[in-house]
């Protein structure tokens, strides 16, 4: 039995009789879906968002539903609300959007995980926090399984995400082992869907942005670099079974096995878009990864999931939603 793990008993259960979800980040992009999932399992849902990168139009269509209820309020500062699960979402999840603030990153990550730990630890709630393959690093080990401690620059320009997302685990390991609070941590690999910012810098929604429009797509390095991609319905099925799983508090990968490399994704988006964009190159970023790819084992034999969307499948629903909210340049 693994030092976190203290209860043997690891198979699947009914949320029953947890009633309230609160949700931070919840009008984020993988937020706000989850918000819909919460509500169609039958939650009342607090989505939690400082609007920072969150925007309400990804939870309007909820404003009627007396289930849902929206808390504008920032997770560096302690809440006291009355709950029984805790979603902790809440921190810029792209590079253009947490080096912006790099600070204000690191507060979000450190200060939100510890507000909500406390939260979960006042009101006895379950507690989920949204983590991050980044905690990996430029990964020297591949694919990278749970077990692996990674290869993170400590002050670098991505840092702030990196250590950031690892100081949250620290806090969710000490305070399950300290405080007995019942966590659970998911790393999640690249997500992507409808509701992603067109801004965001995260390459799924650059490239489609930019062939939307016609601009050269803009590719960094020799674009060998690889990737997993991983549609956020699958993802939120995983995260989901992670939830519903009994005693599982060390990290749990979740996120798409499917390996591409960034040229490959790049043809495939030009081809999906029928766009007459160029390719333009630009050097590497400081720190970048040259492979990701999770190792889902862990989360397969706790609770069955795989994911179910191939690249391709999960691109038409996203080009189509960003044709609806991009305009042709």
């Amino acid at each position: 039995m693994s030092p976190l793990d203290t209860n043997p008993h690891l198979g699947k259960r009914d949320y029953y009789p947890f009633k309230r979800a609160l949700v931070t980040g919840g009008a984020g992009f993988l937020g706000s879906h989850l918000c819909d999932r919460l509500i169609e399992r039958g939650f009342e849902v607090l989505c939690l968002d400082n609007f920072h990168t969150g925007r309400k139009v990804n939870v309007a269509h909820l404003a009627d539903n007396p289930a849902f209820e929206l808390l504008r309020h920032d997770v560096t500062e302690p809440l006291d609300i009355e709950v029984d699960l805790i979603f902790n979402l809440a921190c810029p999840a792209s590079p253009v959007h947490y080096q912006y603030d790099p600070v204000k990153t690191m507060r979000t990550s450190i200060l939100g995980a510890l507000n909500m730990l406390e939260l979960a630890r006042i009101k006895g709630a379950r507690i989920l926090q949204a983590s991050t393959s980044e905690v990996y690093g430029d990964p020297a080990t591949h694919p990278q399984p749970e077990s692996y401690w990674g290869n993170v620059n400590t002050i670098g320009v991505r840092s702030c995400y990196d250590e950031g997302k690892r100081g949250s685990e620290t806090l969710f390991a000490d305070y399950h082992r300290q405080y007995g609070v019942d966590t659970r941590i998911v790393r999640i690999f690249n997500t992507y869907g409808p509701r992603m910012l067109p801004d965001d810098g995260r390459v799924v929604s650059n490239f489609i942005v930019q062939a939307l429009r016609g601009e050269p797509l803009t590719l960094y390095g020799d674009g060998q670099q690889t990737r997993s991609f991983c549609y956020v319905d699958d993802l939120l099925d995983a995260m989901m079974g992670v939830m519903d799983a009994q005693g599982v508090h060390e990290p749990v990968n979740i996120g798409n096995p499917g390996e591409f490399t960034i040229m490959e994704l790049a043809e495939k988006v030009l081809a999906m878009t029928d766009s007459s964009s160029t390719i333009e190159r630009l050097p590497l970023p400081p720190d970048d990864p040259a492979r990701r790819r999770p190792d889902i084992s862990r989360v397969k034999s706790l609770t069955g999931w795989e994911p179910k969307t191939s690249l391709d499948e999960g691109l038409k629903p996203t080009v189509a939603y960003f044709k609806s909210v991009v305009k042709a340049g």
